[in-house]
C-alpha cells in the first residue's frame, strides 16, 4: 500500500521517461511531397553549368572575363528578388485555398519559364524568364508546408531524413543535362548537328528535357495528390473580402489532418511574428546567405582560368563535379541525418553544418595555390573533393531550419504562413548572396584588389550565420511543449 502511495505521490517529472511511439509516415502521400521537391533544384541545377558558357556567347561581358560571375550572379539574383516578393502571399494564400491549388500553379510556369530561357537570345529575355519563374514558384515551400501539415513531432525527423532524395536525384540529373547536352550541334553532330533549331537555340535542349520532366510531375501532382488543409475559403471569397479576410471557411473531405486542427484559424501577420518565429527565420536567412553566395561562387571559380585564381574547368566536369556532390549529400543525409538528430539535437547539427563554411571557404585558394604550382592533380582534385563533402555538412542545416519552423508556428492552421515568413527572409538572403558573392568575387579577380577579399566576405557571412544559430533551443520539441 506505501509503495502504491509513494509512486501515486511522485512527481511526473521525476518518473522514468517512457519512449513516445513513432506516428507511422504516411507513405501514400509522401512520395509525391518528394517529387514536389525536385523542380526548383532541377531547374536551377540544369542552368549552372552552362549559365558561365552562355554569358559569353550572348556578349553582354565584351570579352571581359572577369565580368561573368557578376552577371551569373545577377541572373541568378533576379529569380530570388521575384521569388521574395510573392513567396509570402503565395504561402497565406495556401492556408486558405489549399496547398494543391498553388503547387498546380507553381510547377506549370517553372515549365513556361524553362522553355522561355533556352529560347532567350538576350541578357534581359534570361533575366525575365528567371523573374516569371521565381514570382510564381512556391512548389517547395508548399511540399514543406504539406509535410509539416501531415507529420508529428515524433515522425517528421524521419520525413526530413529523405528529402535530399528528391535534391540528390536534382542535383545529379540537372547539371549533367545542363553540362552534357548544352550546344548539342557541337558536341554531338551526328546526331544534332543538322538541326538548325540546336544550332540557333544551343540550350534549348537542357532546358526543354527539364521542362517536360516537371510537366509530368504537375501530371502526377494532379491525379494524385490529396490536400491537406482540413478547411479551405473559396477565392472568389478571399478577394471579396480583401484577399486575406477571415471569411468563413468550407469543410473539405478526405483530408489527411487531424480534425481537431479545423478548430484553428490562419492569424494574421502581426500575430505570427512572435520571437521564436524571428529566431528561426534569423537563422534560416544567415545559413541561406552563405550558402547561396557559395553555390554562386563554386561554379564560376570552376571555370575561371587558373591564372586569374580559379582551376580552368570545362562545363562537363563541372556539371560532374556538382552531380557527384549531390549524390554523396542524398546518400549521407538519408543514412545519418535522423541518428544525429536522435544523438545530438537539431542546434548541434545546424551549428557544425554553418561551421563547416570556415574550412570550405580556405580550400578556394588552397585548390588555386597547388592548381598555380603543379597544375590540375591528385592534390588539387583532393581539395575539391574535401571542400564537397563539408558544403553535404552544411546541406544538413535546410531540414534542421524544416523541425525549427514547425515547432516555431503559434498554431497548425498557420503553418503555410509561418513558413512563408521564413521564405521570404532566406529569398532575400539568396538574393543578397549570388549577386554580392559574385560581384565580391569579381572585385577580386581584377589587378590591383585584393584576391582574398572573397574569402574574407565569405567568413564574415559564417560567423553572422553561427551567431544567429544560438538563438534556437537544443531540440524543436522544447518549442512544442511549451505551446
Amino acid at each position: 500500500m506505501n509503495a502504491q502511495q509513494n509512486d501515486e505521490e511522485t512527481p511526473l517529472l521525476q518518473r522514468p521517461e517512457q519512449p513516445m511511439a513513432k506516428t507511422p509516415l504516411p507513405w501514400d502521400q509522401i512520395w509525391i511531397l518528394l517529387l514536389l521537391e525536385m523542380p526548383e533544384l532541377l531547374s536551377s541545377r540544369t542552368l549552372a553549368p552552362f549559365i558561365p558558357q552562355l554569358i559569353r556567347d550572348i556578349g553582354v561581358t565584351h570579352g571581359d572575363e572577369s565580368q561573368v560571375g557578376h552577371y551569373a550572379g545577377i541572373l541568378q539574383s533576379s529569380y530570388y528578388a521575384a521569388h521574395t516578393l510573392t513567396i509570402f502571399y503565395w504561402s497565406q494564400l495556401s492556408d486558405h485555398i489549399g496547398r494543391k491549388p498553388v503547387i498546380l500553379t507553381a510547377l506549370l510556369a517553372i515549365s513556361i519559364s524553362m522553355f522561355s530561357f533556352g529560347l532567350s537570345k538576350t541578357f534581359f529575355a534570361l533575366v525575365v524568364s528567371r523573374v516569371v519563374c521565381g514570382a510564381f514558384d512556391a512548389s517547395d515551400s508548399m511540399a514543406k508546408s504539406m509535410l509539416m501539415d501531415i507529420t508529428d513531432a515524433t515522425n517528421m525527423p524521419k520525413a526530413c531524413s529523405y528529402l535530399p532524395i528528391p535534391g540528390t536525384i536534382a542535383g545529379a540529373v540537372g547539371p549533367l543535362i545542363g553540362g552534357s547536352l548544352s550546344r548539342p550541334a557541337d558536341r554531338f553532330p551526328d546526331i544534332f548537328g543538322r538541326s538548325e533549331l540546336l544550332k540557333t537555340y544551343p540550350y534549348l535542349l537542357p532546358c526543354s528535357i527539364s521542362a517536360f520532366f516537371i510537366l509530368t510531375i504537375w501530371l502526377v501532382t494532379y491525379i494524385r495528390l490529396k490536400e491537406s488543409v482540413p478547411t479551405k475559403t473559396p477565392l472568389w471569397e478571399l478577394i471579396k473580402g480583401g484577399f486575406f479576410g477571415q471569411e468563413p471557411r468550407q469543410p473539405l473531405s478526405n483530408v489527411i489532418v487531424d480534425p481537431d486542427e479545423a478548430k484553428s484559424k490562419p492569424l494574421p501577420l502581426r500575430a505570427l511574428l512572435t520571437s521564436k518565429v524571428l529566431s528561426v527565420t534569423a537563422s534560416y536567412a544567415t545559413t541561406g546567405l552563405f550558402q547561396m553566395g557559395f553555390n554562386s561562387v563554386l561554379p564560376v571559380f570552376y571555370a575561371t582560368p587558373i591564372e586569374l585564381g580559379g582551376l580552368s574547368l570545362d562545363p562537363p566536369r563541372i556539371g560532374t563535379l556538382l552531380a557527384a556532390s549531390s549524390v554523396i549529400h542524398g546518400i549521407f543525409q538519408l543514412l545519418f541525418y535522423t541518428r544525429l538528430i536522435d544523438c545530438f539535437g537539431a542546434r548541434a547539427i545546424h551549428i557544425t553544418g554553418v561551421s563547416s563554411g570556415i574550412p570550405m571557404v580556405i580550400l578556394f585558394p588552397v585548390a588555386n595555390a597547388l592548381a598555380r604550382a603543379y597544375g590540375i592533380g591528385m592534390a588539387v582534385w583532393l581539395c575539391v573533393v574535401v571542400q564537397l563533402m563539408l558544403k553535404t555538412i552544411l546541406s544538413m542545416c535546410f531540414p534542421c531550419m524544416v523541425l525549427f519552423i514547425r515547432a516555431a508556428a503559434p498554431n497548425r492552421a498557420s503553418l503555410g504562413a509561418t513558413n512563408g515568413i521564413a521564405q521570404v527572409a532566406v529569398a532575400v538572403a539568396r538574393i543578397i548572396g549570388p549577386a554580392s558573392a559574385s560581384s565580391v568575387f569579381s572585385y577580386s579577380l581584377q589587378k590591383g584588389h585584393d584576391a582574398w577579399s572573397i574569402y574574407y566576405f565569405f567568413t564574415a557571412i559564417v560567423f553572422l550565420a553561427v551567431g544567429t544559430a544560438l538563438s534556437l533551443p537544443r531540440d524543436p520539441s522544447v518549442w512544442e511543449d511549451s505551446q
